[in-house]
């Protein structure tokens, strides 16, 4: 949990240094996931799996920090995030400069440094700006040196965002909160699933597991009226493209035990034999059906 409070506190490094501009900030990850766990044991909120079947918190080094796409448009107002990241130390990761970020904790120890990866929702979204899009960038005009990488799966990106408190003590020594959004369980799940996918062919199957293990959570925390706007959103979008290739990944590695899948979940170092894996699968494959023509 270390780990996971050094995330709480270099987010609110970043909070503190945007207070006051329009920049809201969208969570996605390993991180995100914790905080929307907490976040429901403290409403005490009915969930579609019991809390005392959840994992553990995972540990993870990743701000994962998902940009709305008026924000690149209109690139003025991505300045003062460009110069909290520049201001707390951050260095650019070499090959996806201005979009991932680095900074060393003490001694240089590889496994506490933090990363910030700076994503945003599809290419589609910029299709009437003049922003520079490619399968890797997002570039806005005029450069503020920030980019963003592109996330097609995440059709629903803005939709049924949670606000969620976050706590931290930032660089400046004094305790802090701020406000930030976490996607809905329907986006993210679609999100964690191309992500498992791209993973399972690694030599090094811990991403993968990590994956499958991710998508069991954001299962489980969703709560019922979560549940219900899934429901509505699966059902607006039955016919995107991603939205279909999601639901063939659902049923491809998660529909039954001997499928990677669920087999990569039940390696995971956080796995636990009192998992409930049958209504996982259940409600995944429900909310991802495959098309019936």
């Amino acid at each position: 949990m270390n780990q996971l409070q050094t995330l709480s506190d270099a987010l609110c490094d970043l909070l503190k240094q945007i207070e006051g501009t329009d920049i809201r900030l969208i969570i996605g990850g390993g991180f995100g996931i914790y905080l929307k766990a907490e976040h429901i044991r403290k409403l005490d909120a009915q969930t579609l799996i019991d809390p005392q079947f959840w994992p553990e918190a995972r540990s993870t080094n990743d701000l994962d920090l998902f940009l709305r796409p008026e924000l690149l448009v209109d690139s003025a107002r991505l300045k003062a995030l460009a110069q909290a990241i520049s201001d707390l130390d951050y260095k650019p990761v070499p090959g996806a400069e201005k979009y991932q970020f680095i900074k060393p904790a003490g001694g240089g120890r590889e496994a506490a440094t933090l990363k910030i990866d700076i994503l945003t929702g599809p290419r589609a979204a910029f299709s009437k700006s003049n922003v520079r899009v490619d399968d890797r960038r997002v570039r806005p005009r005029p450069s503020v040196g920030l980019h963003a990488h592109p996330v097609d799966e995440a059709p629903t990106l803005e939709r049924n965002l949670l606000p969620v408190t976050v706590s931290g003590t930032p660089s400046s020594g004094k305790p802090w909160t701020g406000e930030v959004f976490l996607p809905h369980p329907f986006t993210f799940a679609m999100m964690k699933l191309f992500a498992f996918r791209d993973r399972l062919k690694d030599r090094d199957q811990e991403k993968a597991q990590y994956h499958a293990l991710d998508v069991y959570s954001i299962v489980a925390t969703t709560t019922e009226e979560e549940w219900k706007q899934a429901l509505m959103l699966r059902d607006e979008f039955q016919q995107h493209p991603f939205v279909i290739e999601a639901a063939h990944i659902a049923h491809e590695y998660f529909a039954r035990p001997e499928q990677m899948g669920l087999i990569r979940l039940q390696e995971s170092r956080y796995y636990r034999d009192d998992f409930n894996l049958r209504d996982f699968s259940s409600v995944l494959l429900e909310l991802f059906p495959l098309p019936t023509s």
